[in-house]
Formats: C-alpha cells, structure tokens, sequence
C-alpha cells in the first residue's frame, strides 16, 4: 500500500488511535491488579509465587504476540489496515467482558486460571495487530513534515490509555473496602475496557482505508516474505524498541507492585504516583513529536537513551526513598527519559519498513520485541531482585537494554534512506 494523500481529520485520528486506549487500558489495570487477580486465581502460602505467577500470565499474553503478527500482519497487508484495526478491537473488547464474567479459583478450582490464560493468549494475539496497524495507517497518510507528530498521536492515545488503567483501579480503591475490591470491585475495570472497545468499533465504522502498493512481491505471504527478506530489518527493529519496552514495564508494573508491598506504600499512594506521572507521559508525547519533525528522529531518539543513561541510578535511588515526593520524583525522571522512545516507535518503524510489507515487518518487530522483553520484565525484575538481593539490578536491566539501541537509532537515517516509501523530496529529513 502506498501513501496516501488525503488529509487526515481529527475524527480520523481519534478513530484509529482509538483502540491503542483499551490494549493499554487493559494491560495496565491487569499489572495493576497483579496482586488481587494472584490471590484471586494462583491462591499460595507464598505471596511471591503467586505474584509471579499471576506476572507469568502478563507475560503468556505478550508471548502470544508473534502469532497475531502473522495473522493481523497478512490480514493487514492483503485485505486492508481498517479490516485488521476493525477483528482485534472487538476481540480485545470481548477478552475484556470475559475477564469481568471469570469465575475465581475459589469457585472453580485450576479451571479459573487456565481459562484465564486462555483469554489473555486470545487477547495477545489480537492486540498484535493494534498498535501497529493504527499507526501505519496514521503515518501513511500523513503529510510531510507531519509523520512523527502524527504517529505521536498513537503513542499519545495509548498513554491516555495507562492513566485510565490507573486511575480506574485508584478511584475504586478510595472508595471500596479491601475487602469488596477482591470480592467483586475488580471486575468493574475490565468490564469498562470492554465498553471502550465497543466505542472505538463504531468510530472506526468510517475510517478512509489506504491505498495498495503496485509491489506485492511474489505472491507469497507477506509475513514469509518479511522474515525470508528483511529478518535483519526486523531484527533491529526490536533492539530498537528494547529499552522502550523494559523501562515502561520497570517503573509502571514492577515498581507499583513494589511500592505497594516492599516500600510500604498504600497500593492506593502507589497508584496515585503513577497516575500522574503517566498524566505527564501523554502530555509530553507531543512535545516530542513536534521535536521529531523539526529535528529528526535520530536526535529526539538519542537525546532520550543518553537521557536514561544518566538518570536511571538517581531516580530509582530516589523511588526508594519513604517520602512520597522523592518516588515521584524518581518516577519522573525516569517517565521523561522514556517517553521519546514510545512517542516515536510507529513513526521510526513504518518509516524503516518496505510499502507493500507495512503491516507484517512492523508488527514482526514491534510484538516479537514486546514478547521477549516486553511482558516479561515485571517476572525478570520481580526474580533478579529475590535472586541477587539487589534492589537496583531492575535499573541494571534498564541500562542494558538503552546500550543496545543506541547503534540502531544511529543508522536510523539510513535505515528510512534504504526502505525508499517515500518519493517526496525531504524524506531522509525525518531520521
């Protein structure tokens, strides 16, 4: 599919961005909930065994990723953006009121949690093809010198996403008991994502779909063709995003259950400090979208990993900290410091990705990298820490993962130069 040049509306953004707001809506209140759905469906005399096992059920629905790849990359790629956008909101949406309907293991026995996993595989391999269909079809129609603050809107809708995944599950802990949010308040947070995703359905109804590339490749599948052809694009695509994926993870899943447990916050304080730090995330996403079209995308992407490298020790020396100021402090910095890498990803990605591959590269490298490093960080960190008994060796990680980006966000020039999608003069510009 080539780009496309009609004007994207307003209504048009909100309509494809939309669902990005229910997959991280829903992926924040079930890391949020953690603690609640362990008792609920892994019940253990050991808190630790059920914390990572309920974590280990994030992670199988980030492994199931790949998988909606393939399917939403070829559904993506032959059928149209829309159809993909259209099949995975309403499948989230249904793992969602599914999730609201489960019984516990209390009611049910070991049926409650295998049920559970099934629904989360499900809803994994749907999300597959939301954040990256929604931003491909964004970035492809949008006009030049627009691409990274369009794209932005995606990672910009995805956030609001968190801060409602967050908020849901603060505001009800203020109001119900301990006791009536493990009995039934947890339900009501999945059963609102199941209404978001109804909304994003009908306001998708009247998406302008982009149009097809003349190059089909050699009529085999397009996820065939992307991992035979461009395995070493994909590759990079993934290191790329490492860094984005882990800290995310770190200071938003791992580090409030960790507050709300080990530090000896409230889980309600907890919550609360990252409510408004991810409140400061959405609102900083444009800002780095603006930097991104004027600067580049290299230089915006670079600033944040040298940004983490320096503020990754002091921030979660300062989360540790017993004053509520300092964990918001630590938290920030580190919020800021990441926030380049999420605002930027689709645009980065579509822009290094062939025309008629689109859908199937961009998802093969966004959800194998969210798989593997992704889903699993909140279980990595979780380990590490117990293992080793140091409190820093999640920030340990962290760094890792920002050393091995740094030379892929170097050649991102050349990268968006060699995929050649875009004739129009002022191209290269954007890395």
């Amino acid at each position: 599919m080539s780009e496309q040049k009609t004007k994207l509306t307003p209504r048009a953004i909100v309509a494809a961005s939309s669902g990005n707001v229910l997959e991280w809506y829903d992926f924040t209140v079930y890391g949020f909930l953690a603690p609640t759905l362990a008792t609920l469906f892994f019940p253990s005399e050991d808190k630790l065994a059920s914390l990572l096992s309920a974590f280990a059920v994030l992670a199988v629905g980030y492994a199931a990723r790949p998988v909606g790849s393939v399917i939403f990359g070829h559904i993506g790629d032959r059928v149209g953006r829309k159809a993909a956008l259209m099949i995975s909101v309403l499948l989230m949406g249904g793992g969602s009121f599914s999730i609201a309907a489960l019984p516990t293991y209390e009611q049910v026995g070991l049926t409650a949690a295998f049920l559970l996993v099934a629904i989360r595989i499900v809803q994994g391999i749907s999300v597959a093809g939301e954040y990256t269909a929604s931003g491909v079809l964004l970035v492809e129609q949008a006009g030049e010198g627009r691409k990274a603050m369009t794209g932005a809107w995606v990672a910009f809708a995805m956030m609001w996403g968190c801060v409602l995944g967050s908020a849901v599950p603060a505001g009800l802990s203020s109001i119900l008991s301990s006791e009536q949010m493990t009995d039934w308040g947890w339900r009501i947070p999945f059963a609102l994502g199941g209404l978001v995703a109804i909304f994003s359905a009908i306001l998708r109804l009247n998406l302008t779909e982009s149009e097809r590339s003349a190059d089909a490749g050699d009529g085999t599948s397009p996820v065939i063709q992307s991992l035979r052809d461009h395995s070493a694009l994909i590759g990079q695509m993934v290191l790329l995003l490492i860094p984005t994926a882990v800290i995310y993870f770190v200071i938003y899943v791992y580090a409030v259950s960790y507050l709300g447990s080990e530090a000896g916050f409230s889980s309600a304080a907890a919550l609360d400090i990252t409510t408004i730090n991810l409140i400061v995330m959405a609102l900083f996403v444009p800002v780095c979208g603006l930097a991104a079209d004027r600067f580049g995308l290299r230089p915006v992407f670079m600033a944040g990993a040298v940004a983490t490298l320096v503020l990754a020790g002091p921030s979660w020396w300062l989360m540790h900290r017993t004053d509520v100021f300092s964990v918001f402090a630590g938290q920030l910095g580190l919020t800021l410091s990441s926030t380049a890498g999420w605002a930027l990803s689709v645009t980065a990605l579509t822009l290094t990705a062939p025309a008629h591959l689109r859908c199937s590269v961009v998802a093969l490298g966004y959800n194998i990298c969210m798989a593997v490093f992704g889903g699993t960080t909140p279980m990595i960190a979780t380990y590490l820490v117990n293992r080793t008994g140091d409190d820093y060796a999640p920030v340990y990680y962290a760094l890792a993962a920002t050393l091995v980006a740094i030379p892929v966000i170097w050649r991102l020039p050349k990268l968006i130069g060699r995929a050649g999608q875009f004739a129009t003069p002022g191209t290269a510009n954007a890395a």
